[in-house]
């Protein structure tokens, strides 16, 4: 285990500090600091090695967590990369973006505060790649069998490298112009810069997996020619259809979806040119929605000069601490201050939109809002309570509804579930024969460590399909699934 005695000696946890709000602000780059060596390994020392790790539960990959801890804390980096290698594909990601269940499921935190397993893990591979320490592993073998990935994001990535370790010929198929999904257009580039991308698909092009940017698969090729030119298909779309908000004055000019803005940002950060870019430079910012892709636009409106931003959420405002009803070792909903809310801006919660008002040329000159009550369990607005908020740009940021399927439907005839994911058995695979889902596609929107994990899972099911057995783990059983977050 880690220092015997280190969650004893050591009750307090420590993270590097986030770079001062005025300077931050005035550029892109991640916000955290670089890391203390000596601090890095008073936490990891602090794990326990518990008789039962319940950051194992909490994690869906299964990581060994406190293998790798343990190596840190004895400095032992590159055993310590080789450990967390062998559960999870892209910690550089999971690191920068991943809520850490396995932190709330932590033995330590039924009366201290966590291991910051998260800010270990991240140190591990940033050490790694800096060392030189992550290398191509290109299979030994060829086995003759091809497999097209549809999407890039972290599902597709990460069942692309495990498929072209097991020695099939992988092509990954994306839509966009760069390949990264939401990695590369969605999530800002102060929480994860894009050269973290780039690293990682050097990597996978060396041990052979193929890349085609910019092919629509349903338009450019149709799913039937796709499916009758590879021996396996993996879908990992993504569920990438915005929840909308159809209420007076929706068709304004000013009121766009998170995810058309966040993208936009990231392409004009990458030195494209985009055209009538949605901007908050100069504006009054509303972002409509409580959760990370709303913090996201916080961040990028701040970044972009907005005059003002607020924030309002539909609900109520979570707790400080772990709600009863949510007890150790799940996951709780609890009130966060992300990097972004530091940064300026108001939040208010318990906060209904009725309407998006115009001014007398027909543009968003504010939105209309009242106090929500709870009426027989539905959330609506309180008669009597109505405001107005000046508003110059409104950002939809209240999630997603599931996955595109209208060529899926249209040309393999995939049925969807009641939640309008796609249908899929125990073994990731679709009513049509030789055709699999991983990720947000089958599951719904949820963590990058679940797409990773699905990624892994679906694959190994793959494999075996391919070749009537396999060697490549699957961290998932259909168990976890259905309880999953």
């Amino acid at each position: 285990m880690a220092d015997p005695k280190g969650f004893l000696k050591v009750t307090e946890r420590e993270l590097p500090k986030r770079r001062p709000v005025p300077v931050r602000i005035m550029d892109w780059k991640e916000v955290y600091e670089q890391g203390d060596p000596a601090q890095l390994r008073r936490q990891a020392g602090r794990c326990m090695d518990c008789g039962i790790p319940f950051c194992h539960q909490g994690c869906p990959l299964g990581n060994l967590i406190p293998e790798w801890n343990d190596l840190t804390w004895r400095g032992e980096g590159r055993a310590a990369i080789e450990r967390l290698h062998a559960t999870n594909n892209f910690p550089e990601f999971t690191g920068r973006l991943c809520p850490a269940p396995c932190e709330s499921a932590c033995v330590l935190a039924i009366n201290q505060p966590a291991v910051t397993i998260k800010q270990v893990e991240v140190s591990i591979i940033d050490e790694a790649f800096g060392n030189g320490w992550v290398q191509p592993q290109p299979p030994g073998r060829l086995t003759g069998k091809t497999v097209a990935v549809v999407g890039s994001g972290p599902a597709g990535l990460a069942a692309a490298q495990q498929l072209t370790r097991a020695g099939h010929t992988v092509a990954v198929y994306e839509r966009d112009d760069r390949i990264g999904g939401l990695l590369r257009y969605g999530i800002p580039d102060f929480k994860m810069e894009k050269k973290h991308i780039d690293q990682r698909l050097a990597q996978m092009t060396a041990e052979g997996t193929r890349f085609r940017a910019g092919v629509d698969i349903g338009v450019d090729i149709t799913w039937e020619q796709l499916r009758a030119r590879y021996d396996a298909v993996v879908v990992a779309t993504g569920a990438m259809v915005p929840r909308d908000l159809p209420i007076p004055g929706r068709d304004l000019p000013g009121v766009h979806f998170a995810m058309d803005y966040l993208t936009q940002s990231n392409r004009h950060l990458a030195g494209d040119n985009v055209f009538d870019q949605i901007t908050a430079e100069g504006k009054h910012v509303v972002v409509l929605g409580g959760g990370d892709t709303g913090a996201d636009c916080i961040g990028t409106a701040h970044r972009q000069g907005a005059l003002s931003v607020t924030n309002l959420a539909i609900g109520k405002e979570p707790s400080a601490v772990r709600p009863p009803e949510q007890p150790w070792p799940m996951h709780p909903t609890i009130f966060e201050v992300q990097s972004a809310h530091e940064e300026g801006g108001n939040r208010h919660y318990l906060v209904s939109t009725v309407e998006f008002v115009p001014n007398d040329v027909g543009e968003l000159r504010a939105i209309r809002v009242a106090e929500t009550e709870y009426l027989d369990g539905r959330r609506v607005p309180k008669a009597g309570t109505e405001r107005e908020i000046p508003a110059d740009l409104v950002l939809l940021a209240l999630g997603f509804t599931g996955p595109e399927t209208r060529t899926l439907d249209e040309q393999l005839q995939l049925p969807v579930t009641d939640r309008g994911n796609i249908a899929r058995d125990d073994d990731y695979a679709t009513a049509q024969p030789g055709v699999f889902v991983a990720g947000d596609a089958g599951r719904g929107q949820s963590l990058i460590v679940w797409a990773i994990a699905e990624g892994r899972a679906a694959a190994s099911a793959v494999d075996r399909y391919l070749e009537g057995e396999t060697l490549l783990p699957s961290p998932i059983p259909a168990t976890a699934r259905a309880f999953s977050i």
